[in-house]
């Protein structure tokens, strides 16, 4: 089993959770102790006999502490390997002493980043002697524990009580594997900082952006998920450094713990719903991490309701995203159809009364809304490597709209074109998307040519109509957004035979003439963003 006894111990923690009992459990077992700065001083206080570590190296800690354990003493303690006799007598002849245990965690980075320190701070806050010592302790696990999160503060002291004062190889690779991932992960958030930063002030950023060339990512275990997309697939989930508002960041007030699925879908729900002004009531019902209806309203009860009208088959089981703070009146609206997980920033206690009698349901809350301009990557694998991009952050208010037909859209159809090209943003392309009065009537998704998203969505808008009781498909008198631009008339002239009065697209075909040109013919207004929305 290979078990190695613990004798002494070098503590040097910038979270103090746990700290002290632990050490004194260390302490009652004779192990002695050496530890660093605020650490030690911790220490002390609590009536701990510790060894200062400049006592160990000779030097004081030295310019603001950026220097205090980057010595011989404390990296040949733990790199020199036991039973080695070469080893051993260049530990003896330099005075050198063995640390079995480093305990460390690391400057509160990824927290001074989440805060939008000034660069000075966050720079400061970069450690640099506690990854080396980590580094070190992990490399040489055949002889050292290293432990960098004190939620294995226990694990530790239950090896030490099995095994006389010892641990196994089995923990010690453990938790060497851990030390890895985790110096790993801080390094990853110092360097996707940094690119954030020369990005954000390089002269050249944007068309002329390069890339860098070495990327990496990390996360810290959020979750443990039952299984991923399909039951035969494992998964977690993982919080990154980025601390975007969104699931990540939300508390969950009842019902059973989210799956993979629940996860993405909640995530698209309430970056979609995030688009919105927050001053109007918003609501998007989404499935499969597409919307099957969105609205806004006078109340977040005539939003859902508008909403919910859109396609009250596909809402059943749906994820349901608001931008504000959810009332008793639209939780009553909400509970009466089974629905998956609930999101917004607040609710009220009353909505989380009605909302607790559905056992099941998932409610979060967080607290305030993601920016939809936020700069930020996305990151999709693929076989062999990673696909990195630039976040989505573009929004139809900032674009400048460039009526391309003799008929300009009206003040009505100009605002629900916005609307539908909003929502467009979040769909799977091939999208369409119908609207109407600030709400949509009819969504076109995923399919892989445009004409059969436009008969999609209209043949939806005739469903909804169907289920409703109204006389006529939804989306006569609608509006109609496409994600890009219609490569042929054909998919414009279904929109118009759908009903759609207007048209709003990115533009840039080579057959723009030919749709424009349909779109006189049928009296159709519309405007070209000069911008594209694939979502893939």
């Amino acid at each position: 089993m290979h078990i190695h006894k613990i004798r002494r111990a070098l503590l040097s923690v910038s979270d103090k959770t746990g700290l002290v009992p632990f050490a004194k459990a260390l302490s009652d077992q004779g192990v002695a102790l050496v530890s660093t700065g605020g650490t030690s001083a911790a220490l002390k206080a609590a009536g701990l006999a510790v060894t200062d570590v400049a006592d160990l190296t000779g030097f004081p800690a030295m310019m603001d502490g950026r220097v205090k354990t980057l010595h011989p003493a404390v990296h040949g303690g733990l790199l020199a390997i036991r039973g080695n006799a070469e080893h051993d007598a260049a530990a003896a002849k330099a005075g050198i002493q063995p640390i079995d245990l480093l305990v460390v965690n690391l400057y509160p980075f990824e927290a001074t980043i989440a805060n939008n320190a000034a660069d000075d701070e966050c720079i400061e806050n970069i450690d640099v002697g506690g990854p080396a010592m980590i580094r070190a302790a992990a490399k040489n696990h055949d002889g050292v524990v290293v432990l960098v999160d004190a939620g294995d503060y226990a694990g530790v002291l239950a090896e030490m009580a099995a095994h006389a004062g010892g641990t196994t190889f089995g923990f010690r690779q453990r938790m060497a594997a851990k030390a890895y991932a985790r110096t790993a992960t801080y390094d990853a958030a110092i360097s996707t900082w940094f690119a954030a930063t020369l990005d954000d002030t390089a002269p050249d950023s944007g068309a002329n952006h390069q890339a860098p060339k070495y990327r990496a990512f990390g996360g810290e275990l959020a979750q443990e998920l039952r299984y991923g997309e399909n039951p035969h697939q494992i998964a977690a989930f993982y919080r990154s450094a980025d601390r975007r508002i969104g699931v990540a960041t939300a508390t969950q007030h009842q019902g059973k713990e989210l799956s993979y699925n629940n996860l993405n879908d909640t995530d698209a729900a309430f970056e979609l719903v995030a688009e919105f002004d927050p001053t109007v009531p918003a609501v998007a019902i989404i499935k499969h991490a597409n919307p099957c209806g969105v609205a806004i309203g006078a109340t977040l009860k005539d939003a859902y309701l508008a909403a919910l009208r859109c396609d009250s088959t596909s809402a059943f089981g749906g994820i349901i995203a608001l931008n504000r703070a959810i009332d008793a009146e639209a939780a009553t609206e909400i509970t009466k159809i089974f629905t998956e997980v609930v999101i917004a920033p607040d609710a009220t206690p009353d909505a989380k009364a009605i909302f607790a009698a559905k056992r099941n349901l998932r409610l979060l809350t967080t607290g305030g809304l993601p920016d939809p301009r936020a700069k930020g990557l996305m990151v999709r694998s693929l076989a062999g490597g990673l696909l990195v991009q630039s976040r989505d952050n573009a929004v139809v208010d900032d674009l400048e709209l460039k009526v391309v037909t003799k008929r300009a859209p009206s003040a009505q159809e100009l605002a629900d074109l916005k609307f539908a090209f909003r929502v467009a943003k979040h769909v799977k392309s091939n999208a369409i998307v119908y609207v109407k009065a600030g709400a949509t009537v009819g969504i076109g998704a995923g399919q892989m040519s445009r004409i059969d998203s436009a008969r999609i969505a209209a043949w939806k808008s005739e469903e909804a109509a169907k289920a409703c009781g109204a006389v006529e498909p939804l989306a006569r008198g609608s509006v109609v957004a496409s994600d890009a631009f219609f490569p042929f008339a054909d998919g414009l002239l279904a929109a118009a035979d759908a009903g759609a009065t207007a048209v709003i697209q990115p533009g840039g075909s080579v057959r723009d003439d030919e749709v424009i040109a349909a779109a006189d013919a049928k009296d159709l207004a519309m405007v070209f963003t000069g911008m594209r929305h694939f979502r893939h």
